[in-house]
């Protein structure tokens, strides 16, 4: 295959105009800055971003390579099809709960991260612990997508895999660190557009492609292949709503949604974002799932990709791509390139600030350098987005195993984190020792269902357990089962550890957490400044 030069000049323009909005951007945000606190601007904008922009970096956040690619992909799968296309509704879903019950407790105490609450409640130590999950989870999130946009450029461009992941890599580190939220958010403008112009252009010429068959007559009838409307074996319920609550509920514990929501003015425009943003992610999905269709619908020996299928060859993956390269004209597919490398860089941005805006804030300036100036912590945050955004590279070279890694690493950011932060919100009683207790749980328990895709096998043996091929599988619902246990684990063993100290049933000497004579009191972010070198709550001097 001959390097595709047509393509190569799309995507180069691509990456050129989005690296000169995130300059201009990062001009922009250095301008506003004034009277401002420059931290509070690289993480939250100043909490200031206009809605319309919020709602297309909020929405950017989740409609990733990932997204409409394996969108793409599900739908094509013949063991798979629509039905098990749950992202869209579960990531729509999300952003109604969390705008409903999360964003107002959230903003009005002006928090930074998602890891603020943890902290203030539980302690720095015991926010350091729970830093891990969200810190591997976003690390391999960015690897995962630099690994997603390297395969597709080496199938569509026959260009090096690791080339593409580099000059990705550079560019989306390189404006994020000139610029901060307000580069990631006027970027994800400029990709959201190309996003959406560059799929919808190129589906009425798949759609019309004389080697594909009507796909309302395949979404019912078998013809190439099995229906793509797909269909939920009984047996498989089990895992289906399991998958689905995980995307409702273990989407909200990120900061890369949080970092939106909290960027906003006030908490109404944060809520309005939210709940907009989740309309936005589901209707992105209608190009993927149509073009899906299309492949499902094509008779590929009747293409220039020719016989066996994608499916027989192991490249259902790359469905999406497939079908831009062989069931559209060139002038046009080239553009598709435009939609996957927007795509990839949307969400790779939002993870690499998220990341780093969690180390600077909660654990350089809280632990390790409580009396570190602005200047200090602001280059705490801009070396850690290079260390973390170089680690993520080297991670992508590897992509036979990363997305594995960010699959258990995702779920483990559910079973942990989302149970944490409920308690932290909506049951202040909670303490370190019921946080840690849960923590212990949840880590076992998702760690002992194991990981077929990463030949983890199970030591705990659910109902419906079953041996497939020399590879077990879990049916039963256990990722909701392992949130609930730790949600149960963290109020039993608060309110059991608060009654044996105040009881005198053991002696206070023995409470190490303090939590019997402690007040936590968060200072915002703006008033850190201002302070004497003390430490930031009240809670800090007795955690570390």
């Amino acid at each position: 295959m001959a390097l595709n030069i047509p393509g190569l000049v799309s995507l180069s323009v691509f990456f050129t105009l989005t690296l000169a909005t995130g300059i201009w951007a990062s001009w922009k945000s250095r301008k506003d800055q004034q009277n401002r606190n420059p931290i509070e601007m690289a993480m939250v904008g100043g909490r200031n971003i206009h809605v319309f922009i919020g709602l297309f970096t909020a929405t950017a956040t989740w409609v990733g390579g990932a997204y409409i690619n394996s969108t793409a992909e599900i739908v094509y799968l013949p063991s798979k099809g629509l039905l098990w296309v749950q992202a869209p509704v579960g990531f729509a879903l999300s952003l109604v709960v969390g705008g409903f019950f999360f964003v107002n407790p959230m903003r009005s105490k002006n928090y930074v991260t998602v890891m603020d609450p943890l902290q203030e409640t539980y302690g720095n130590m015991m926010g350091t612990l729970l830093f891990i999950p969200s810190l591997l989870g976003e690390v391999f999130w960015f690897a995962a997508i630099l690994a997603s946009l390297g395969a597709t450029m080496r199938v569509i461009l026959d260009i090096g895999g690791s080339l593409a992941i580099t000059i990705s890599a550079c560019t989306v580190i390189l404006y994020t660190l000139l610029g901060g939220l307000y580069s990631v958010a006027y970027t994800d403008v400029i990709q959201m557009v190309f996003i959406t112009f560059s799929l919808w252009i190129c589906i009425p010429f798949a759609l019309v492609n004389s080697a594909t068959e009507s796909i309302y007559y395949t979404a019912t009838h078998q013809f190439y292949q099995d229906p793509w409307i797909g269909k939920i074996e009984k047996q498989h319920l089990g895992r289906w709503l399991d998958d689905f609550f995980y995307l409702v509920l273990g989407s909200i514990p990120w900061q890369t949604y949080f970092q939106r929501v909290l960027s906003a003015a006030s908490s109404g425009q944060a809520r309005l974002i939210s709940y907009l943003s989740g309309l936005g992610c589901f209707a992105m999905a209608i190009p993927s799932v149509l073009i899906g269709a299309v492949a499902a619908s094509t008779d590929w020996n009747q293409t220039s990709y020719g016989l066996p299928s994608p499916f027989e060859r192991g490249e259902s993956a790359m469905i999406l791509p497939l079908v831009l390269q062989h069931l559209c004209p060139a002038y046009i597919s080239v553009t598709g390139l435009g939609a996957i490398a927007a795509a990839a860089m949307s969400s790779a941005d939002s993870a690499l600030l998220s990341t780093a805006s969690m180390f600077a804030h909660n654990i350089y300036r809280k632990i390790l350098r409580k009396k570190a100036s602005e200047t200090e912590v602001l280059w705490a945050m801009r070396t850690s987005m290079v260390l973390f955004g170089a680690g993520a590279a080297v991670l992508a070279f590897y992509s036979s195993s990363v997305y594995d890694l960010w699959f258990l690493s995702g779920e483990l950011v559910y079973a942990l984190l989302f149970p944490q932060l409920c308690c932290a919100l909506f049951a202040p009683s909670t303490n370190t020792y019921g946080s840690a207790a849960g923590f212990l749980v949840g880590l076992l328990l998702r760690l002992l269902a194991g990981e077929p895709a990463l030949s983890i096998p199970p030591v705990i043996h659910y109902p419906a357990c079953s041996l497939l091929n020399g590879t077990y599988s879990q049916l039963f619902p256990f990722k909701t089962f392992t949130v609930l246990l730790t949600l149960g684990t963290i109020l039993a063993v608060s309110h059991l550890a608060k009654a044996l100290f105040q009881n005198n049933l053991l002696p206070r000497s023995w409470d190490v957490c303090n939590i019997t004579g402690r007040t936590a009191i968060l200072i915002p972010l703006q008033q850190v400044e201002k302070q004497e070198p003390v430490p930031t709550t009240a809670q800090e001097e007795s955690h570390d």
